[in-house]
């Protein structure tokens, strides 16, 4: 984020010219038009003060009218509302080039920032707030430069010339309606400015967002809400986000309903500041002729002030919005990213070795998720690592791609810290299959080329033959080129599964990082799983998250985690002959398979 000469982070309104001026051309020609189109908008008052004065000055003697003189004004005001529009549109044309331009970089700036956060970020902060980021509050960026700004100039721009206007026919009443002018503006300045009302915007904002995130987790669950017959009012974390909302909302709005009140009553009857000097001049002037031309020019005049200042008021509102917005994109920009070496170095080989690390979720060593663990997963072979919930073992798998980055200690490919890694060569040396299976809304055999881009079609089929998945894509509507989620086509969790299995085959990466893949199938698609992973773990240094401790017999090392520790470590056989954790473990789960229905409890060894 861009600082200022001060070295703070620009903000408000400072920050939204900052973007604006992103393409400063095309935003300077566009103010200057629609200063023009604002000076234009005045021409056709002049012509009508014009007009006035020749008709008082023949009043009532109207056959002395110079028809060709009232021709000319009558021109030159459609003249000034011909110019207004031409200027006005062409600011406008400029100033969507420019917004649009500048919609698409801070979009593309944005998504490729928040792709190098770290996991935890997005865990925190949730799709949902990304999700209005980047539809709402980005995209008040584009209506602040192609209408807002404009708009503003012209608005803002729009007093000088009327300003001038009314000092330039009479001083006196100038005089008069600019007061009326002062206090509307101070009224502006109460609603729109000081610290409480700030303080208020800022929370209606995070209130709106808080419950963006809780109405997209809300609609996700749905199915669990309707199968258990819920309401909204079960589901507490919507609830308070609603109920947070109101409470926000309805003292911002109230809060503003007095002085909006008064600013509108004053902006719509300036007028009346003119009687007072009207009946002061009339009582001290002896050419009447003159005094009439004058008034009624004011009468007419005076009125279309509503209307600017109101303008004004409005797109000041509106930039405050928007600069609420921008502030909340700059704090999600602010964000550090994974710090990338700038001197990057090249695995030796495919050992995976944790070094005492020690890993916190919240940054605090009394909420370690990791607490000194060291192992080395060696080349070829497969570590399996077990444990309670809450042990650590996703915390392990999440650590070895950077999905975080350890607090303390190293995680480690082939002898080389990854944090030294390029980023890319890392994502090319490690593969996932996680539990939750992500498939998206395109064809079959591009969600599975989204493990190598470069893929050739072949290879595609080839992965998914191996994954035990070929047979049932085709035996879809169309194949590979199947929509996944279109013309109601889903798929089954085992299919799924296997899709990703196929997608880490086309991939073709050393390193392979499991977190139960089986956890969810049902018995058939667990068999074809299973021998889809024999094909897909050839080969290939592999660690294994396992809930069934059935999965691990045959692996060469297994981890026993523990609340964040490594408790046991070694092969089936030898951890079951030292009696430990795992050896309580392997007994509960071997009791569990023969338990039934009517069978009684389970014992604990």
């Amino acid at each position: 984020m861009p600082k200022n000469k001060e070295g703070a982070s620009k903000k408000g309104m400072a920050r939204l010219f900052e973007l604006a001026g992103t393409h400063k051309g095309l935003v300077v020609s566009s103010g200057v038009l629609a200063v023009l189109a604002s000076a234009a908008s005045f021409i056709p008052y002049l012509a009508v003060y014009f007009l006035i004065r020749e008709l008082i000055g023949v009043f009532p003697n109207f056959a002395a009218l110079d028809a060709a003189q009232v021709m000319n004004y009558g021109l030159l005001a459609i003249l000034g509302v011909f110019c207004n529009v031409v200027f006005y549109f062409s600011a406008l044309a400029l100033s969507h080039i420019a917004a649009y331009r500048t919609l698409y970089e801070l979009k593309i700036n944005f998504i490729a920032h928040i792709t190098r956060l770290p996991l935890g970020f997005h865990i925190v902060t949730g799709s949902g707030a990304l999700r209005k980021i980047m539809d709402e509050n980005i995209e008040s960026v584009e209506g602040f430069i192609a209408h807002q700004l404009p708009n503003m100039i012209a608005a803002f721009s729009a007093p000088v010339f009327m300003i001038v206007i009314l000092f330039a026919v009479d001083w006196r009443y100038g005089l008069a309606t600019l007061t009326g002018i002062i206090i509307a503006f101070v009224i502006q300045a109460l609603i729109t400015g000081g610290d409480q009302q700030k303080i208020r915007l800022k929370e209606y904002q995070r209130t709106q967002e808080a419950m963006s995130v809780a109405t997209v987790e809300y609609i996700r669950g749905i199915a669990v809400v309707k199968a258990f017959h819920q309401t909204v009012y079960s589901f507490k974390r919507l609830h308070d986000a609603i109920t947070d909302y109101t409470k926000v909302v309805i003292p911002f709005t109230l809060n503003s309903e007095n002085g909006m009140s008064g600013y509108i009553t004053v902006t719509n009857n300036i007028y009346l500041f003119l009687v007072p000097v009207a009946i002061f001049i009339a009582t001290r002037t002896t050419n009447y002729a003159a005094f009439a031309a004058d008034f009624l020019f004011y009468l007419v005049f005076v009125p279309a002030i509503a209307s600017i200042l109101m303008k004004a008021l409005y797109t000041s509102i509106v930039s405050m919005r928007v600069a609420g917005n921008v502030e909340r994109m700059d704090d999600i920009l602010q964000q550090k990213v994974l710090p990338v070496t700038e001197n990057p170095e090249t695995a030796g080989g495919y050992d995976v070795s944790f070094e005492n690390v020690s890993f916190s979720y919240l940054g605090k060593a009394e909420d370690a998720a990791l607490d000194g663990v060291s192992f080395t997963a060696k080349q070829g072979e497969t570590t399996a690592i077990v444990g309670p919930s809450g042990g650590g073992k996703s915390t392990i798998a999440h650590l070895i791609p950077r999905f975080y980055d350890a607090q303390k200690g190293a995680v480690k490919i082939g002898g080389v810290d990854i944090r030294n890694m390029k980023i890319s060569g890392l994502m090319d040396t490690v593969s996932f299959v996680f539990q939750d299976t992500w498939i998206f809304k395109q064809s079959i055999m591009e969600n599975i080329r989204m493990g190598r881009p470069a893929a050739a079609d072949d290879d595609v089929i080839a992965a998914a033959k191996a994954a035990r998945c070929h047979d049932f894509i085709e035996s879809l509507p169309e194949g590979y080129q199947t929509v996944f989620g279109g013309k109601g086509v889903h798929l089954s969790g085992g299919e799924m599964q296997r899709i990703a299995i196929a997608r880490a085959l086309v991939k073709n990466a050393p390193i392979l990082v499991l977190d139960e893949a089986t956890a969810f199938s049902d018995p058939e698609n667990e068999w074809l799983i299973r021998q889809a992973l024999g094909e897909l773990m050839k080969n290939r240094t592999v660690i294994m998250i396992a809930h069934r401790l059935s999965t691990v017999t045959e692996a060469q090392k297994i981890l026993v985690m523990d609340k964040g520790r490594l408790v046991e470590e070694g092969t089936h056989r030898e951890l079951l002959d030292r009696k430990g954790r795992y050896y309580g473990m392997w007994n509960t789960y071997s009791v569990s398979l023969t338990w039934g229905l009517g069978k009684g409890e389970v014992s604990h060894a």
